[in-house]
């Protein structure tokens, strides 16, 4: 962790304030970390338990005191079991430790008592528990609270997800309700509860195609996948998000920036550069 941030964020107590000052000292590079069986045999690890952890490990090594926010993609060391979790528990640590901001992509989403279990895991005192996690709101906006209530009460945040990049999801995405989309109801149900905590709820709005939306007033983060391997380039960013304020920004790329490992040095310049681009774009 560089000297910066630590001493910034040890005065930063709400997400939305360790965020700022992440994002001020590192840029806005989100980094997906996402150790599919195909990358890891392109590093030469073995596809297993073994080999998430060696991958979690360079990774931490390679940028986690050099970018702002990170995105482990919890599928990856799930399908390996308890030895995966506890991959993931490590790096998550290893990340944190660094400064780095820990979004834990697990797409949680359910009602009631199994909603708020899900909190306790991702946004409480568990082993597994990151800065942020995305959810799901699909059953409902509602049926987030119980997640919403931990974030606000441990100082952390959900990032909700909103208009996904695939095709999938663009027919419940984008139905008309009420004189609007139901990806714009959900930005518009988290920039309320923003009003009176901004960075508690963040929305997930893929980079890889205009999205339609009004984010002016969400007063969130706004985690946008689809930088590199998918497409997006730094000047779309700018162009796409250009109603989202700067600090709120988190492009997010994954396949083109750890196809450079499993150098630590290659890998650190890959994201260094890819950050650099990024801040050059969005200065414009």
């Amino acid at each position: 962790m560089t000297a910066d941030v630590g001493s910034a964020a040890a005065g930063a107590t709400t997400f939305g304030d360790r965020l700022a000052v992440a994002i001020a000292d590192r840029g806005n590079l989100c980094v997906g970390v996402d150790p599919h069986p195909e990358l890891l045999l392109q590093w030469d690890l073995p596809v297993s338990a073994d080999g998430v952890r060696r991958f979690g490990e360079i990774c931490v090594q390679a940028f986690g005191d050099r970018v702002a926010v990170v995105k482990p993609q919890v599928a990856f060391f799930e399908e390996y079991g308890a030895a995966g979790m506890a991959a993931l528990e490590s790096m998550i640590a290893g990340f944190r430790a660094r400064g780095a901001v820990v979004i834990a992509d697990a797409k949680r989403g359910d009602i009631g008592s199994t909603m708020a279990g899900y909190a306790r895991a991702w946004l409480g005192n568990s082993p597994l528990a990151a800065d942020a996690v995305t959810l799901s709101p699909y059953l409902g906006f509602g049926s987030l609270q119980p997640a919403i209530d931990l974030a606000r009460e441990n100082d952390r945040s959900v990032i909700v997800l909103a208009r996904t990049s695939n095709p999938e999801g663009a027919p419940v995405q984008t139905a008309r309700s009420e004189g609007c989309s139901v990806a714009q109801q959900i930005v518009d149900a988290a920039a309320e509860l923003n009003a009176g905590r901004p960075g508690l709820v963040g929305v997930v709005v893929g980079a890889t195609r205009e999205h339609g939306l009004d984010l002016s007033t969400l007063n969130g983060p706004v985690l946008a996948p689809g930088l590199g391997a998918q497409g997006a380039t730094p000047q779309d960013i700018g162009t796409i998000f250009s109603d989202v304020e700067h600090r709120w920004l988190l492009p997010s790329a994954s396949r083109s920036v750890l196809a450079a490992g499993p150098s630590v040095a290659a890998l650190s310049d890959a994201v260094l550069g890819l950050n650099d681009e990024l801040r050059v774009a969005l200065t414009r």
